[in-house]
C-alpha cells in the first residue's frame, strides 16, 4: 500500500539518507544554517524527527524530550533503516485519517511536515559539509503550500525565523521554500 504522504517520502528519503551518508566524522562539529546546530546536533535531531513521526504516523504520543546521541557504531545505516520505517508507518492509509493526538493537527498536515523535515535539514546538512543536494522536484509544491500555510505559527514558536528575501517568483523553487522557513539559500559556512 501506498499513500500520497509515503509516495513523497520516498521520494525525499534517499536523498536525505545519502547526504547523512555523506557527512564524514571529521565534519560533525561544522556549523549549519540552523544557528543552533552543528552538523553532530542537527544529524541527531533529522534522527529524532524520522523516529518521532514513525509514532505521529501511528497516532502515538512520540518521546521528544530524551535527547539521546545516535551517532554511535553504524548510525548512517540506522538513520537509512528509520527513513524506510517513515516511508511504511506513512504507507497506511490510517495515517492520514483524523488529528494527530500528539500534535493537534490534521495527520494529513503532520505528514508534510515531517516531508518538510527530511528536505529541509538534508540540504542543510549537504550545504554545511559541502555536499550537492537537489530535492526531489514532486516534493516542492506541497511543500511550498505548507510552509505558506503554516509559516506565521512556526515563526511565532520560533520554528521558522523570518522569511529571507528570496520571494520573486523565478527564484528556483527549493531557495523560494528555503526563503519562508528563514533560511539564506546562499548560506555557506565561511560567510
Amino acid at each position: 500500500m501506498a499513500t500520497e504522504i509515503s509516495n513523497l517520502l520516498s521520494a525525499a528519503a534517499p536523498r536525505a539518507v545519502a547526504a547523512v551518508r555523506g557527512v564524514s566524522d571529521d565534519q560533525l562539529d561544522l556549523p549549519t544554517p540552523c544557528s543552533e546546530y552543528a552538523v553532530r546536533d542537527l544529524l541527531n535531531h533529522l534522527y529524532d524527527v524520522v523516529v518521532n513521526f514513525q509514532a505521529l504516523a501511528g497516532k502515538r504520543q512520540p518521546e521528544w524530550t530524551e535527547k539521546p546521541d545516535h551517532l554511535a557504531e553504524g548510525w548512517r545505516d540506522r538513520f537509512e533503516a528509520e527513513a524506510a520505517k517513515l516511508v511504511e508507518a506513512w504507507s497506511d492509509p490510517a495515517a492520514l485519517d483524523g488529528v494527530s493526538p500528539g500534535m493537534g493537527l490534521p495527520q494529513e498536515t503532520v505528514g508534510t511536515m515531517v516531508l518538510l523535515d527530511l528536505t529541509v535539514h538534508a540540504w542543510d546538512l549537504a550545504v554545511a559539509t559541502g555536499q550537492p543536494y537537489r530535492p526531489a522536484p514532486e516534493v516542492l509544491p506541497p511543500l511550498y503550500a505548507l510552509c505558506e500555510q503554516m509559516g506565521p505559527a512556526a515563526r511565532e514558536q520560533g520554528v521558522f525565523a523570518e522569511p529571507v528575501g528570496t520571494s520573486s517568483s523565478d527564484a528556483p523553487e527549493m531557495d523560494r521554500l528555503l526563503a519562508l522557513t528563514g533560511r539564506d539559500p546562499g548560506w555557506s559556512a565561511g560567510a
